[in-house]
């Protein structure tokens, strides 16, 4: 992938200490969420707070709970400071500050949405979820995943979204 985005972009970075994950990290308006987890550790968080800092972001590490395979799997932006997420994430107090919308229970697989301008892509099969994202004013438009959520995959791991002409 470097090559492709020193194509695209004047200034790449790169992680060079430690490990992360991009699964782990949430970029809100104001800082950037890190779960820890198996794939992203205390080294490839300080190498990312090195190159993001100088830009104006602030990063906080957070715990993920036990049995989520990385902090996205439970959450994602609904909008500049409104949170989707499962109860068990929310629970751990990682988004204070934010206003949380929880995601019905039993539906815990749609926590990973992604949000396009004003548009919420979630996965289908989540009526329940999808009803209170409606009320609360998203628009929201339904993508089959069944088949990437079988090996855990969500929205945000089917997505590469960047904008070559703001490099």
């Amino acid at each position: 992938m470097k090559p492709v985005l020193e194509g695209l972009y004047s200034n790449v970075a790169e992680i060079t200490r430690g490990h992360i994950e991009g699964g782990d990290i949430l970029v809100t308006e104001r800082e950037i969420l890190i779960g820890s987890s198996d794939r992203t550790d205390t080294k490839g968080v300080e190498n990312l707070r090195e190159i993001v800092t100088p830009y104006g972001y602030s990063i906080r590490m957070v715990q993920t709970p036990p049995g989520v395979l990385h902090f996205k799997t439970d959450c994602s932006l609904l909008d500049a400071n409104t949170i989707l997420s499962t109860r068990r994430l929310a629970d751990s107090d990682c988004f204070d500050g934010y206003d949380v919308i929880h995601v019905a229970e039993g539906e815990e697989a749609c926590a990973n949405t992604i949000r396009f301008n004003n548009l919420v892509i979630m996965p289908a099969g989540f009526p329940e979820t999808r009803a209170t994202l409606t009320v609360a004013g998203y628009e929201v438009r339904d993508v089959g995943n069944s088949e990437a959520a079988k090996l855990d995959g969500g929205m945000s791991c089917l997505s590469l979204r960047f904008s070559p002409s703001a490099a």
